[in-house]
Parts: structure tokens; sequence; C-alpha cells
């Protein structure tokens, strides 16, 4: 397995490393500052009340540069990045010809000629294949800068207070614009986005100055002992906090046999923009004009409330009486909100919110009674 340049650090702090899409990840850790509890629970937590720190470096970055840089993008993107301005991100998906969903990700808008895409773990491979195919006769430069960088998530209401201690102009970022600061002998770029629903910021920085970067953050954020401003946290919190934020998850929610339109990310799709500048087609958009033409997807992603304290999860079938009406995506039990809660694609008539369903466990259990609600479950004042 890979191993990002925090391996080491997530050890050192007693990490339960588990294997995620070929990496060797914390799935949580062993205790918190202080000597706290550790645990998923304690994690999750920790990031709505104060802060998180994520190692997120097996997350795949593609730098793409060259006259044709805008143009290569608006053909892979459904979202229009010809108007972006240098220092935003954009939120985007990658569709394949069916409009499915190849991944989704986040576009750095750099300089007129220079951009940098965030792309998932587990597409970074078949992603690469995929902008070969779209670069064509464009001249543009595709470099994989995922092994030469790390990246790190540190998120919560308290983090802003953190970073203040080392830069004033960060916690003036507005919501999904970027800035890149050298700090001591780094150069870092710094995004004002996440995946918790909390405030916070993403940093991409050299892959050999990652561990002095995060000591040094982690040392002063320590000042305060217990309740420390920020923790370390591990995949098991950051998959509870986006399920809460109702954040989709590329292999749950998102998927190449599920149609963009489904996913209720209408933001992240400019479906007036069937071609590029030049004329040249953007991947899926045509598909996805003719469904929305026929009537739009069969099926809508919505939110459920599951009664008692059982979880519904992944590929549980969503039921009216014994007709099947869904599918469940993602499930827990919330530990902001104290009660089970599930993401499931559930035919559209149902999707209003107050909808009763029932959830099938399957091997001739009892079913989860249900209800429909609207996404997200959970929404921070501050984000």
């Amino acid at each position: 397995m890979l191993r990002t340049p925090l391996y080491q650090f997530h050890i050192d702090r007693g990490a339960k490393m588990v294997d995620f899409a070929g990496w060797e990840m914390p799935l949580l850790y062993a205790s918190g500052p202080g000597g706290t509890p550790g645990g998923i629970i304690e994690e999750h937590k920790a990031v709505r009340s104060s802060g998180g720190f994520f190692d997120v470096s097996h997350m795949g970055r593609v730098r793409v540069t060259g006259r044709h840089a805008r143009r290569f993008l608006e053909r892979l993107c459904t979202r229009r990045i010809s108007d972006m301005q240098a220092g935003q991100c954009r939120y985007s998906l990658v569709c394949n010809s069916r409009g499915g969903v190849r991944d989704d990700v986040l576009v750095y808008r750099i300089d007129d000629d220079e951009f940098l895409i965030v792309v998932n773990a587990s597409n970074r491979e078949k992603l690469l294949a995929h902008f070969q195919e779209i670069k064509g006769d464009l001249v543009v430069m595709i470099e994989d800068r995922t092994g030469k960088t790390a990246m790190v998530a540190i998120q919560g209401p308290k983090v802003m207070e953190l970073i203040s201690r080392f830069s004033r102009e960060i916690p003036t970022l507005k919501r999904y614009r970027f800035v890149e600061k050298n700090y001591l002998v780094m150069k870092l770029l710094v995004s004002r986005t996440g995946y918790t629903g909390e405030d916070g910021v993403e940093v991409i920085l050299p892959a050999g100055m990652t561990e002095m970067a995060m000591k040094l953050m982690l040392k002063d954020a320590k000042a305060d002992g217990p309740a420390s401003p920020v923790r370390p946290a591990g995949l098991g919190a950051r998959d509870t906090l986006r399920l809460e934020a109702g954040m989709p998850l590329y292999g749950h929610e998102l998927g190449e046999e599920t149609s963009a339109l489904a996913s209720g990310l209408d933001f992240a799709i400019t479906l007036d923009k069937d071609k590029d500048e030049r004329g040249e087609p953007c991947v899926g958009m045509e598909a996805l004009k003719r469904e929305r033409d026929a009537g739009g997807p069969a099926r809508k992603l919505v939110g459920l409330f599951v009664e008692g304290k059982r979880t519904a999860r992944q590929g549980m079938p969503v039921k009216q009486g014994s007709r099947e009406v869904g599918l469940v995506t993602s499930g827990c039990t919330s530990p902001t909100l104290e009660r089970s809660i599930a993401m499931a694609y559930v035919d559209k008539a149902l999707a209003a919110s107050g909808t009763k369903v029932q959830v099938d466990p399957g091997k001739g259990g009892t079913a989860l009674e249900a209800e429909v609600t609207a996404l997200p479950f959970y929404k921070s004042k501050g984000a």
C-alpha cells in the first residue's frame, strides 16, 4: 500500500491504520490531546465544537498547464471554468458520455493557463487516463503532483482563530477562494474549502515539509492542554461529518451508473455549456440535456431519518409496503443529532420531506421505519 508523508505522524499518535483506495490511512486515533478519549465519535464532536486535522494526502492532485488549459477543462467538467478568476476554486463533476459520474473534483485556477485539479484517491489512475483521451490535440500539459505534495484539511469553528496566529490574510478568504503563501521555507496553497460542513481550510504543501509543518501547528495548538483547538481525526469521523452535512461520496452517492442530475448537485452542472469556447462538446452534457428534456432522472437523492438505534447501510432497499422505491447509499448514527440517519435514492414522486418509507435490512430482519427529509441533516452557522 501507498503511504502519505504523514504516515509516521499517525503511527506516533496511535492511529488505527486501514487500507483506503490502496493507501494506508488512519481510521481513528487511540487518544486525543492531553490523554483525552479517542475514537470516531470523540473526533467527530471535536470538529463540530472546536477543530480537527485530517491527512487527505491520498487525494490526487493534478496540475494542468498550457495555452489550451481552459479549453481542456471546459471539455472535461460539467461546470463552467473559463470565467473563473485567479485564486478561485470550483467544485465540479467529471462525467462519462452517458452522464454518469466518473468523479467529483475541485478545480483551482492559479493563472490564465495554470490550474490544479483535486480528485478522489480511488479515481486518480482512471482519471489520468481519461484526461489523456480528452486532451486530444490540445496544447496542454498534465502532471500528476500527488507524490510530490501532501494535503491536509483543518476544519472546525475555532480553526480560523488558530490560523490567525500564522496569517492575517487567510482568515479573510471567502469560501472557495485560495491563496499561495510562503511560510518559513515552504510554499503553501491554502483554500477555504472542506468536506465536513464546518468552516476551515485545506492546505497543499511540499511532501518533504509536511511533518515539520504539522508539528509546528499542532504544537502551538496544544498550548491550552486537553481543550486544544485542533486534534487529529481519521477517515471514520470524516465520513460521519460529511454525511451529516449531506455531502455525496464517490462510490456511494456518486458513480458511473448514477446520473449526475439525480445527485442534487445542480450548482455543479452548467447545462447550457454543451460545448467549449471552440465548439467542442463537453463530455456527458448532451446525455444530461436529453435526460432533462425527457423529464429528468427517475430517482432523487434524499435524506432519511431512521427510527430506533439500528443503522441503515449502503445497498439496503428502500420500500413502501412490498414495493421497492429506492436504495440506501450511506448511513450512520449521527454523533451530533444522536439519531440514525441515511442518504438514499428514492423515486422522485416520494422525495418530499415527511414521506414515510421502510428500509429493508435483508436476511429476514425487521424493516426499519424511516422518514424522508431534505439535505443536509446539519448546517453549521460558520460554514
